[in-house]
C-alpha cells in the first residue's frame, strides 16, 4: 500500500480517514505529535521519539490512549506495510472530541490518537542547505513539541520566499533552534550547541549526535551561542529527524562555515553509520 493511517481505532489510507469537526486538535491545537523516518522500513530512533511523544503528552496533562509496547508495535507494523522503503512515521494525540470550549471539561473522556506512514526520505547529506535569521517570537515553552505550528509554518513559507531551506531562529543576539530543526556549530574542533532549556525542543538527533561526538572524543559544549559566534563558525549545521546532520553553506546570503570539512564529515558518517546499524539490529 501506498500510505496507512490510523485514527481512534480504524484504520484505512491517509486519503480516507475522517476526522469529527469537534475534534480540539481542530479549534485549539490542544495536542502533542512527535515523527520520525524510514530507512529499509525501519523507523530511525523509534524509541526515543516515542519517549519525548508520552512525555510531551504528560506535560499538557494528556494519557495517550494506548500503552507505549502496542504503540511501537503499530508504528513498526504500519512502516512494514507499506510500500515505500522511505517513508516519514506520524503519531499525535489531543485532548479528543467534544463541543467547543476551551476547558479540559469540554473534551469529552477520551484523548485521541493518530498514527499514520507515508513515504518520504531523509534530507541528502551530501548537499550543502541555505538558511535565513529571523526572530524567535514563539511563546515559551519550545520545549513540548505541540502540534501548534503556525510559527513555523510562517518562518518556512519565509525561508521558501527566500530560496532558502530553513530559518535560523534568535531571541536578541542568542541563536535558539530553527523553524524545524536544531542548529549548531563547530569551532576549533569543539561541538557547540544550544542547551535544553524551554527555547529548545530537546531533539533526539541533537541528541544521538552529541553522544556520538563525545564517543569519538569530540569536545560538546551545550551553552547558548550568538549570531555572531554562528556567522564566523568554523562549521554550521542543523539535525532533527529527517536531517540526521545537514551542513549549511549560506546564511542571509552570506557564506559562512566550510573551514573544517573533515570533522563534520566524520560526524555524518558516523551519523549513517548509526542509522544503518539501527537498521540491521531490527531488520537482521
Amino acid at each position: 500500500m501506498e500510505n496507512i493511517a490510523y485514527y481512534n481505532g480504524k484504520v484505512s489510507s491517509i486519503e480516507d480517514m475522517t476526522i469529527p469537526m469537534n475534534e480540539r486538535s481542530s479549534y485549539f491545537g490542544d495536542g502533542v505529535y512527535d515523527a520520525m523516518f524510514t530507512v529499509d522500513h525501519v523507523p530511525l530512533q523509534l524509541d526515543d521519539h516515542l519517549r519525548r511523544f508520552y512525555r510531551s503528552a504528560k506535560r499538557i496533562d494528556i494519557d495517550i490512549p494506548m500503552p507505549f509496547e502496542e504503540l511501537r508495535a503499530m508504528v513498526l507494523d504500519f512502516c512494514r506495510r507499506i510500500d515505500s522503503p522511505d517513508a516519514m512515521a506520524y503519531v499525535q494525540t489531543t485532548r479528543g472530541v467534544g463541543m467547543r470550549g476551551h476547558a479540559y471539561r469540554f473534551a469529552g473522556g477520551t484523548p485521541s490518537l493518530w498514527v499514520w506512514v507515508k513515504p518520504d526520505m531523509l534530507d541528502p547529506m551530501d548537499r550543502s542547505y541555505k538558511c535565513i535569521t529571523m526572530e524567535d517570537t514563539r511563546y515559551l515553552h519550545c520545549d513540548i513539541k505541540t502540534i501548534n505550528l503556525l510559527p513555523a509554518v510562517i518562518y518556512t513559507q519565509r525561508a521558501e520566499e527566500a530560496g532558502c531551506d530553513e530559518t535560523i531562529l534568535h531571541r536578541g543576539e542568542r541563536v535558539t533552534e530553527c523553524a524545524h530543526s536544531n542548529v549548531h556549530i563547530l569551532k576549533d574542533g569543539v561541538f557547540k550547541t544550544a542547551p535544553c532549556d524551554n527555547l529548545i525542543l530537546p531533539g533526539i538527533t541533537r541528541a544521538h549526535r552529541i553522544a556520538q561526538c563525545r564517543e569519538m572524543g569530540i569536545p560538546v559544549v551545550e551553552e547558548p551561542f550568538t549570531l555572531e559566534e554562528m556567522m564566523n563558525a568554523d562549521e554550521v549545521f542543523f539535525t532533527s529527524a529527517s536531517a540526521l546532520c545537514c551542513r549549511i553553506e549560506e546564511i542571509d546570503g552570506k557564506k559562512v562555515g566550510g573551514r573544517d570539512a573533515e570533522l563534520i564529515a566524520r560526524i555524518q558518517k558516523a551519523a549513517w553509520d548509526e542509522a544503518l546499524a539501527e537498521v540491521k539490529a531490527i531488520n537482521g
